[in-house]
C-alpha cells in the first residue's frame, strides 16, 4: 500500500456494537484519523458540521435510517466523502475479506486506484524472458534398435510353449436308436355301458273346449302378452304436444308464453332472456387508467465502488414527475439492494423501487437493478426480465429515447458499448474527476469524447434534454 503524507479526519457514525468496532480497526489501518466517533442517532447537525472532517463512514442499519433524515444537510457537504457500509457485513467481515474491504478503504480516503496486496513488485518481469521467433523443435532420443529383431526372436520362441486347444474336439458319433415297436395295450378295452331307456316326456293335455261356448283365443292371448299399463299422461299444457314418448316445445319461442299463463296451466316456468348479456372487465377500468404507460426508452446509470453517494445525490437532484424512468446497476458485495432502495428512495423526489422480472419498465419511476434482472424491448416497450452475468442492458435500450451515466466504480469493460451507444444517437456522460473515487471508467469515457460533470449537473442536463 503506498505511504501517506498525512492521515485524513473521519467521523466514524454507527451503533456501539461488533461492527463498529472492526470498522475502527479498519479506518486505522487504511490511514484514517478517526476525530469522531458516535452514535447516528444521538448525533446532532451541529457537531458533525463542527468536527470539519474530510471523511465520513457510516454504517448502515434500520436504527439509523431516520437519524440520516436529520443530518442530511452535514452529509450534503460538497467536499466531503460520505462511505456507506452494511453494518452486519462489517460484524462478520474477516481474514482475507477484511484485508481486501482495508486496501479498497485507503483507496478512497487516499484518492488513489492502488487495491492490490503488497509484495507484488517482487514478481517476475516475465517480458525479459520472452524472446521473437520461433521456438527451437526438441531433438528426440534415437532408435536404439529395430522392433523387427523382437518379432523375429517371438516367432522362434512361438514353436516350444505349450499349446491351447482353442477349437474344442469333435463329439463321437451317436448310433441311431433301434426302431421302438408299438406294445400291446394290457387293459382291455372296457365294454359299452347300459344307458336306461328314458321315456319322450309328453306335453301336457290340453283342457277339452266347450264348442258351444265362443271364445277368442287372439284376444285372449292379447291379454296375457300385452305389457304393464303405463304411467297416465302428462296434463295437457296449451301449445304442447306429445310425440315418440317425449314432451316436443311449441314453435313460438318461451318468453312469448305468458308466467301468469303458464303457471296456471300447471306448465314450467319460462326460461330468463339472456339475449342482452356482456361481457364485463375483471380488472377495474380506474385501475388499468391509473397505471404508469411503459416506458421504451431509460437512463441507466452504471456504478460501482463509490457509486452510492454520487447515485444519491442525482436521483435527489431530478424533480418530481421525471417521466423517463431511471434504472440504477450498481454492485455491492452484500446483495443488499433492498436496503440501497430505502436510502434512495427517501432522497429521491422520484419513487424508487426493486426492479422484478416480468414487470414492465414503468415511465416516472427509478428502479434499482439487483444481480440476475437485465432489460428486454418488447413491442409494448421495455420490461424486466431474468438474465444472466452475460447480459448487457445498453443492448435493449432505443438510443434516440435513451441515456447512459457512468458514475463512480463503473465496470470499465463496458465502455465500448456505452460509447457505441453515443455514436447511435444516445446521450451518454459520465461524474467528474474531481469527488469520483474510482474514475477509470470516467477517464476512458472522456477519452472517447463523453462529456464529465458533478452528479447533480447530470441531473440538470437530463431534465434540460427530456423536460
Amino acid at each position: 500500500m503506498p505511504a501517506t503524507d498525512s492521515s485524513k479526519a473521519v467521523a466514524l457514525l454507527a451503533r456501539e456494537g461488533q461492527a463498529r468496532e472492526r470498522l475502527r480497526q479498519a479506518l486505522d489501518a487504511a490511514g484514517g484519523r478517526v476525530v469522531l466517533e458516535a452514535d447516528p442517532v444521538e448525533l446532532d447537525v451541529a457537531t458533525l458540521a463542527g468536527a470539519q472532517v474530510q471523511a465520513v463512514l457510516v454504517a448502515l442499519e434500520p436504527a439509523v435510517e431516520d437519524a440520516l433524515v436529520v443530518l442530511e444537510p452535514a452529509l450534503e457537504a460538497p467536499d466531503l466523502l460520505v462511505i456507506f457500509d452494511e453494518a452486519d457485513l462489517a460484524a462478520r467481515r474477516d481474514g482475507w475479506e477484511a484485508q481486501r474491504w482495508i486496501r479498497h478503504l485507503a483507496a478512497k480516503l487516499h484518492g488513489h486506484d492502488d487495491v492490490l496486496p503488497p509484495g507484488r513488485e517482487h514478481d517476475m518481469d516475465l517480458s525479459a524472458q520472452l524472446q521473437p521467433g520461433r521456438p527451437e523443435v526438441p531433438v528426440r532420443a534415437p532408435v536404439e534398435a529395430s522392433f523387427n529383431a523382437h518379432l523375429d526372436e517371438a516367432a522362434g520362441l512361438a514353436g516350444g510353449l505349450p499349446q491351447d486347444e482353442l477349437v474344442a474336439p469333435a463329439a463321437p458319433a451317436i448310433p441311431p436308436l433301434p426302431p421302438v415297436e408299438p406294445a400291446a395295450s394290457a387293459i382291455p378295452p372296457l365294454p359299452p355301458l347300459p344307458l336306461p331307456a328314458v321315456a319322450a316326456a309328453a306335453p301336457p293335455a290340453l283342457p277339452d273346449l266347450d264348442p258351444a261356448q265362443d271364445i277368442d283365443l287372439v284376444a285372449s292371448w292379447e291379454q296375457v302378452a300385452a305389457p304393464p299399463p303405463a304411467s297416465p299422461p302428462p296434463p295437457a299444457v296449451p301449445g304442447w304436444e306429445v310425440a315418440d314418448d317425449a314432451f316436443v316445445a311449441p314453435a313460438a319461442p318461451v318468453a312469448e308464453v305468458a308466467p301468469a299463463a303458464a303457471a296456471a296451466a300447471g306448465g314450467p316456468p319460462p326460461l330468463p332472456d339472456f339475449s342482452n348479456l356482456s361481457l364485463v372487465d375483471l380488472e377495474p377500468v380506474g385501475l388499468a387508467a391509473a397505471a404508469a404507460p411503459t416506458a421504451r426508452g431509460a437512463v441507466l446509470v452504471l456504478a460501482g465502488i463509490g457509486g452510492p453517494d454520487a447515485v444519491r445525490k442525482l436521483l435527489g437532484a431530478l424533480p418530481a414527475g421525471f417521466q423517463t424512468p431511471v434504472l440504477v446497476q450498481l454492485r455491492l458485495d452484500g446483495g443488499r439492494y433492498d436496503n440501497l432502495v430505502k436510502q434512495m428512495a427517501r432522497v429521491s423526489p422520484v419513487p424508487v423501487a426493486l426492479a422484478m422480472p416480468g414487470d414492465p419498465v414503468g415511465a416516472g419511476s427509478a428502479y434499482v437493478l439487483p444481480d440476475g434482472v437485465g432489460v428486454e424491448q418488447t413491442s409494448n416497450g421495455l420490461r424486466f426480465i431474468d438474465a444472466g452475468p452475460d447480459h448487457e442492458p445498453i443492448a435493449a435500450l432505443p438510443p434516440a429515447e435513451s441515456a447512459v451515466l457512468v458514475l463512480s466504480g463503473a465496470e470499465a469493460s463496458r465502455m465500448d458499448a456505452v460509447l457505441a451507444l453515443s455514436t447511435r444517437g444516445g446521450y451518454v456522460a459520465g461524474q467528474a474527476l474531481d469527488g469520483c473515487y474510482d474514475a477509470t471508467a470516467a477517464r476512458m469515457l472522456e477519452a472517447g469524447g463523453g462529456e464529465l460533470a458533478a452528479p447533480s449537473a447530470l441531473a440538470a442536463q437530463l431534465v434540460a434534454r427530456w423536460g
